[in-house]
């Protein structure tokens, strides 16, 4: 288009640059003059060209691709994840495939009559996660975890030395039988034996324990099965295993105690201990509280009588 003006004539021209500018910029065959970069030809949905290599002698060796049929691509180490995979699945088809194969002999000679062998397993298939893969992690777990703990702290149990690590916890090789006799000779009055406490029948080894030392404000509960005072709070009177006539307040009470001696980090169970039959005809122990023996539903195991109260809320943190 060409304007006119009273002095001059101005001509409206195209400045773009023409089409072919470009063409240097990209690599041209020189025998196929097919251009190096044609993965731009794919963007719009068309088949991509065959790559045609380049004559450079530095240049990474070429490969097929797995992908594309008759195209190369370039082994460097980008590449190469992807195309180690694509040979492991083509090893892995091959392996299936002769597998197949010999499945279908097999079936035919069992059709024909012929004696065969065991079924073959296909060496392509997945193994399941069982139970024993579950416990051999586990197992690598812990021995992780105690490494740790020696690197870091200096111990294959992080410092922790409660019953949970301790072998007798879960391999109780000492476990034994007590009668009433022989189980108040652990009572912490006889140097070198040990402290044994006994609750509801399960007896228990809190020589770790100050407050059962002799002298100590539980001492009374040592080498005896005192059930009932626990669910109580009469440490004196009721030093029995008889429960018999107890609230559910009390027994909630007593329930609470043996929980709290099986789970203890200090304290370990040694064995149970053995009474004689209580005859049903035998009175049951009076209550130490007139108040609370009234009081239906109660908790006596909070207030015990005066005379007999020793910090029972402190009771588990001995």
């Amino acid at each position: 288009m060409a304007t006119t003006g009273p002095s001059h004539v101005t001509l409206a021209t195209d400045t773009r640059p023409p089409r072919d500018a470009f063409l240097p910029l990209l690599h041209v065959s020189p025998t196929s003059k097919q251009y190096s970069m044609s993965w731009l030809q794919g963007l719009n949905g068309e088949e991509p060209a065959p790559y045609v290599e380049a004559n450079d002698p530095g240049a990474e060796p070429r490969v097929e691709d797995p992908s594309i049929p008759n195209r190369m691509v370039s082994s460097k180490p980008a590449n190469r994840p992807f195309l180690a995979y694509k040979e492991y699945r083509k090893k892995q088809e091959a392996l299936h495939d002769a597998w197949v194969e010999r499945k279908k002999e097999r079936d035919a000679k069992i059709a024909r009559g012929e004696e065969v062998g065991p079924e073959e397993r296909d060496p392509t298939a997945e193994e399941e996660v069982g139970l024993l893969g579950i416990l051999k992690f586990l197992v690598f777990v812990l021995i992780f975890v105690a490494l740790a703990g020696k690197f870091i702290s200096g111990s294959y149990t992080w410092d922790y030395e409660g019953k949970w690590v301790q072998l007798k916890t879960y391999w109780p090789t000492n476990q034994r039988l007590f009668s009433e006799r022989m189980l108040a000779e652990f009572d912490g009055t006889t140097p070198g034996k040990p402290i044994y406490l006994a609750i509801d029948g399960d007896v228990y080894d809190v020589s770790s324990g100050n407050a059962y030392q002799p002298g100590g404000s539980y001492h009374i509960m040592a080498g005896v099965d005192a059930a009932r005072a626990f669910g109580t709070g009469c440490f004196k009177q009721h030093r029995t295993h008889d429960t018999r006539g107890m609230s559910e307040s009390e027994l909630r009470g007593l329930n609470h105690w043996k929980k709290f001696y099986a789970e203890h980090k200090g304290y370990h169970k040694v064995g149970r201990v053995s009474h004689p039959p209580i005859d049903p005809k035998s009175p049951i122990p009076e209550h130490c509280d007139a108040k609370k023996a009234a009081k239906a539903g109660g908790s006596a195991r909070k207030t015990p009588p005066e005379g007999d109260r020793k910090n029972t809320e402190n009771h588990e943190e001995l």
